[in-house]
C-alpha cells in the first residue's frame, strides 16, 4: 500500500507542481462551486452525514435524483465508501493547463514512477476514475441507456457520433477554429490534414477493467492524414520502446497546433497530450476540470 502511495504522489508531483496541502483541505465540499459552474443544468444539494462523517451531496437532473458521497472529491455512492481507496478523486488527480513537462528533465524516480503508472498490472489493479458522477450526468450506467442520447453531428468536416450534451459545446470550438484558420495558416493547414474525427464507441480502456470515456461519447480523437514520422500514442510509443516511451521528446510527438489546444480547453475540453500517459490525438469534455485549474490560477 505504501509504495503504491509513493507512486501516486510521484506521478503527481509531476503532472501538478501547483499541488500543495492547502489544497488538500477536502473535509467539506468547499469545491462543489466547481460543478455547480461546470453543469449549470445540474443542481448540486449538500448536507452533513454523521454516520459517515462525510458531505451527501445530491444531484438534481431534471426530475432524477442521484445522492453521492463527497469523499474527497470523489463522488461515491454510499455502498462504494467502503471500497475508497481504488478510486480517484475527480478533481485533484489532474492539474490542467500546465505547460507540458520536458522529458528531459524527469528524474530516474519520475521515469520509474511512470513506468509502474503505465504498467499492464497498474493499470489493470490500480486505482482509476470513479465513473459514477459521469454515469449519473450522461446516463451511460449501460449501452443501452447510453445510446439514447448519442447524437451524429458535423465537426471540422466529418461526422462524428456523440453525447447530446457535447453538440453545443462543439459547435462553439468548431466556430472558433474555423474563424482563426482564415488568418492563421498552421490552423489552416491542420483542417485540411485531417483524416477523420472519432467519437462514440462503447469499449474499455486499453488493459483496464474501466470505460473509457469514448464509452460516454464525450472524448474525440482527430485524427490527421499522417502523422509526419512523429509519435502520437503513448502505448505505440511503449510497443517500440518498453523502458523509455515516457521519453519521448515533445518535438517527436505529434500535436495539433497551440491555438486549436486553447480553442478546446476555452470550451470545457482537456487534451490527452497533457497526461502522463499522453494520448496527442484526443481531447475529452471535461469543464470541471478546466474550471478547476482556472479557479486555482486565480487565487
Amino acid at each position: 500500500m505504501k509504495k503504491h502511495l509513493f507512486l501516486s504522489v510521484l506521478i503527481f508531483s509531476l503532472l501538478s507542481p501547483l499541488f500543495t496541502e492547502e489544497h488538500l483541505n477536502l473535509n467539506e465540499p468547499s469545491l462543489l462551486h466547481i460543478f455547480r459552474t461546470s453543469y449549470p443544468d445540474l443542481k448540486f444539494e449538500s448536507e452533513y452525514d454523521e454516520e459517515e462523517k462525510d458531505w451527501k451531496i445530491t444531484m438534481t437532473d431534471g426530475s432524477k435524483k442521484t445522492v453521492f458521497y463527497w469523499n474527497n472529491g470523489s463522488m461515491l455512492p454510499r455502498e462504494e465508501l467502503k471500497n475508497k481507496e481504488k478510486y480517484w478523486t475527480l478533481l485533484y488527480n489532474y492539474n490542467y493547463n500546465i505547460p507540458l513537462a520536458d522529458p528531459a528533465t524527469f528524474s530516474q524516480d519520475q521515469i520509474d514512477g511512470m513506468k509502474h503508472f503505465g504498467s499492464d498490472d497498474n493499470r489493470k489493479n490500480g486505482a482509476g476514475t470513479p465513473m459514477f458522477f459521469f454515469d449519473a450526468v450522461y446516463d451511460s450506467y449501460t449501452r443501452a441507456s447510453l445510446e439514447k442520447h448519442i447524437v451524429t453531428v458535423r465537426f471540422l468536416g466529418f461526422n462524428v457520433r456523440v453525447h447530446e450534451r457535447l453538440r453545443n459545446p462543439l459547435n462553439k470550438v468548431e466556430k472558433c477554429i474555423n474563424e482563426l484558420s482564415l488568418s492563421n495558416k498552421k490552423v489552416a493547414d491542420f483542417l485540411k490534414g485531417i483524416n477523420r474525427n472519432e467519437g462514440y464507441y462503447w469499449r474499455l480502456i486499453a488493459n483496464t477493467n474501466r470505460k473509457s470515456f469514448h464509452s460516454l461519447g464525450i472524448a474525440l480523437d482527430i485524427q490527421p492524414k499522417s502523422y509526419g514520422g512523429k509519435e502520437v500514442y503513448w502505448s505505440w510509443a511503449k510497443d517500440k520502446n518498453p523502458d523509455g516511451w515516457m521519453l519521448t521528446p515533445l518535438k517527436n510527438r505529434w500535436m495539433p497546433p497551440q491555438e486549436v489546444i486553447d480553442i478546446f480547453e476555452d470550451e470545457g475540453f482537456i487534451w490527452g497530450g497533457k497526461w502522463v500517459i499522453w494520448d496527442n490525438m484526443h481531447f475529452e469534455y471535461h469543464p470541471e476540470l478546466i474550471n478547476f485549474a482556472r479557479n486555482k490560477q486565480n487565487k
